[in-house]
C-alpha cells in the first residue's frame, strides 16, 4: 500500500477505538470488556495500579507495548514529547513528574483521539498539558525545544520510520534524549501477514526488524542508542477465537508462535550536546 492509503487505514482505525467502537486487541463484535482489557494489558506491561489510578479511566485505550514514562528519569521543569499520544495516558504520567514548570505535548493524527485526550485534560485538571493535532513524520513543534521524546507502541505504524527519527532529532534540545516503547521484528513475517491491514493496524504489520530500526535511528544523528529487548505476547492479540487474532496469525506456519517473529522493544538515547 502506499503511504497515504497506509495513514488512511490507521487514522479511520484509530479513530473507532477513540470512539470505543472498536479495538486495536479485539474485535467490534467480541465479548472482552474493553475497560477491563485495557487495564488488564496495560498491568502485564508495566504500569502500575497507582498509574492506572492516578489518570482518567478512559484516557488508558490499553494501546502500549511498555511504560516509558516509567523507564526514563524525567525532572522537574523539563518539555516531554509524547508521539502518537491517543487519548494521553502517557502525558498525564509524565504530567506530575515534570510539575508545574514543566511542559507536556501530545501528538497525534487522529482528530478523535486528540478530542478524546482534551476532554481528559479537563477531567484531570492537568494544567501543563496540550495535544496538538498532528503527524509524527512532520510534528508542529519548534527545533530544538523538547527534552524527551517518548512514543509507546506508535512509531511501527508510521509508513516513514526514517523521516520519524530525523524529526525527533530536530526538536529535541542538544543533551535531549528519547524512551521508547515500540515493536519490531526478530525476523521477516511472511507475506501474508505483513500484507493484513488488521496486523499492520495492531502494531504488527508495519513493524521492521531490529537491526534496520537500530541504522535507521543512527542516520538521524542520535547517539548513545540502547535497545532492549522485551516479550511480545502481553500487547498484541493471538486469541484465535478473536477476528482479529485469527488474522494476525493467518499465514504463520500451523501452530507457530507469533513470538518466534515480533518483540516488543526499549529504545533509549540521546542528542549530542553541540548543535550540529
Amino acid at each position: 500500500m502506499k503511504e497515504r492509503e497506509i495513514k488512511k487505514f490507521v487514522r479511520e482505525a484509530y479513530a473507532k477505538i477513540a470512539k470505543q467502537e472498536s479495538s486495536c486487541c479485539v474485535s467490534v463484535d467480541s465479548s472482552y470488556d474493553s475497560v477491563d482489557l485495557a487495564q488488564g494489558i496495560s498491568k502485564k506491561i508495566g504500569y502500575t495500579e497507582e498509574d492506572l489510578k492516578s489518570v482518567p479511566e478512559v484516557a488508558n485505550l490499553g494501546l502500549g507495548c511498555g511504560n516509558p514514562v516509567a523507564l526514563t528519569s524525567l525532572k522537574e521543569g523539563e518539555t516531554v514529547l509524547d508521539l502518537g499520544s491517543g487519548a494521553g495516558l502517557d502525558c498525564f504520567l509524565a504530567s506530575s513528574k515534570v510539575g508545574e514548570k514543566g511542559r507536556v505535548i501530545g501528538v497525534d493524527m487522529t482528530p478523535d483521539m486528540i478530542e478524546k485526550a482534551k476532554e481528559n485534560t479537563e477531567k484531570g485538571n492537568f494544567k501543563n498539558v496540550e495535544f496538538r493535532l498532528g503527524e509524527i513524520e512532520n510534528l508542529p513543534v519548534a527545533d530544538n525545544s523538547v527534552d524527551v521524546v517518548i512514543s509507546n507502541c506508535v512509531i511501527n505504524l508510521s509508513p516513514n520510520k526514517r523521516r520519524v527519527f530525523q524529526e525527533i532529532f530536530r526538536v529535541l534540545k542538544p543533551g535531549g534524549r528519547i524512551a521508547i516503547s515500540d515493536i519490531a521484528l526478530i525476523k521477516e513475517l511472511p507475506k501474508k501477514t505483513r500484507e493484513s491491514i488488521e496486523a499492520y493496524v495492531s502494531c504488527v504489520g508495519g513493524a521492521i526488524l531490529i537491526d534496520k530500526y537500530r541504522r535507521i535511528i543512527e542516520t538521524s544523528g542520535l547517539k548513545d542508542i540502547v535497545i532492549t529487548v522485551k516479550n511480545s505476547s502481553d500487547c498484541i492479540n493471538t486469541d484465535t477465537k478473536d477476528p482479529i487474532g485469527r488474522d494476525i496469525l493467518n499465514g504463520l506456519v500451523e501452530n507457530e508462535s507469533l513470538g518466534r517473529y515480533v518483540a516488543s522493544i526499549y529504545i533509549e538515547g540521546g542528542k549530542g550536546e553541540q548543535l550540529l
